[in-house]
């Protein structure tokens, strides 16, 4: 073998080793993780779960970072504009897949702007109305919502929201021409409605489970399609006599467009392994998380339908993109 071909060898398998030392090091610095919304949200709270299971199984810190503000959209924006290494991560909801619905000129295409990793978790909404009011049951408060509109409110924590299709949904049901208002999160919608200002919330139950638990707001019903463990006594929409109010809040993963597929692949190994975990020890169930495991095809596919399901619901409601 001649010099040549020995010094084209060498250096062949010198770049292979060191971009193999390379991915084998990833992640060699912090990971952050951008929650989009304020802390203390059904969403912060998850993120922070799989934030710390990630830590301890990568030996690798990784920060929760919170980003609120404009539906989402401020944080997912951050990511999207971070370096495509698989460093910076965006954790969110299912809002982020109806950003071009809700948003009249929506900051990015969320299908095409982003990397698909891994959807980790559902959670049942819970519907709650004023404490002061007397209906106990869902036939009744749609009654009474039908008899006297103009006496109905429901807050909306954020336009695309689960909470928002959820809200769509009990009006579909009811045939209701209910009045809604849009706040800037959970929290003051919540306060509304224990004030009595609001009569109804439908939000994630992680968000709503302790209020509706001490009797500052009255709960209703949850939309999943079986009791929440978090809520055992609270009857499910279904049960309540109407088989199509079914609506769930999701979480998952993404990353900035462009990331690597050997980068990609690798975090959703590790993010359904710390899922695994999180269900095994029941730190999921204890927030009314039911665990996702899925690929990175099957997560934009599942994103793709949802999409697809919630454009036709927003449509027939009449909703306009602000």
């Amino acid at each position: 073998m001649n010099l040549f071909l020995k010094s084209i060898l060498f250096f062949s398998f010198l770049a292979q080793t060191i971009l193999a030392t390379a991915q084998g090091k990833f992640p060699d610095s912090p990971i952050k993780l951008i929650v989009p919304f304020a802390a203390g949200g059904g969403v912060d709270n998850a993120a922070r779960l799989i934030a710390r299971q990630l830590q301890n199984n990568l030996n690798v810190t990784v920060l929760v970072e919170n980003k609120p503000g404009a539906s989402g959209t401020i944080g997912a924006k951050y990511v999207q504009n971070a370096p495509s290494d698989g460093q910076t991560l965006l954790f969110s909801a299912s809002t982020q897949v109806l950003t071009k619905l809700v948003i009249a000129n929506p900051p990015y295409d969320p299908m095409n702007d982003f990397s698909f990793i891994a959807r980790v978790g559902e959670a049942p909404l819970l519907m709650v109305i004023a404490p002061n009011l007397p209906q106990t049951k869902l036939k009744e408060v749609m009654e009474a919502a039908k008899q006297n509109p103009d006496s109905w409110t429901a807050g909306l924590p954020a336009l695309g929201a689960a909470s928002h299709l959820g809200t769509l949904m009990f009006a579909r049901e009811g045939n209701l021409n209910l009045t809604m208002t849009a706040y800037k999160g959970t929290a003051p919608a919540l306060t509304d409605v224990a004030g009595g200002h609001s009569q109804i919330l439908i939000d994630s139950i992680i968000s709503l489970q302790s209020l509706a638990k001490s009797g500052k707001v009255k709960p209703i019903i949850v939309t999943s399609t079986k009791r929440s463990s978090l809520m055992p006594n609270v009857p499910t929409a279904i049960e309540s006599g109407y088989p199509k109010f079914v609506a769930e809040s999701w979480y998952g993963i993404w990353a900035p467009k462009n990331t690597p597929d050997d980068r990609l692949r690798f975090l959703n190994k590790v993010t359904n392994e710390a899922t695994r975990e999180l269900m095994k020890s029941g730190a999921f169930e204890q927030i009314g998380v039911e665990p996702v495991i899925e690929s990175t095809d099957e997560f934009k596919k599942y994103s793709l339908k949802y999409f697809a399901t919630n454009a036709e619901l927003l449509r027939d409601a009449g909703f306009k993109p602000e």
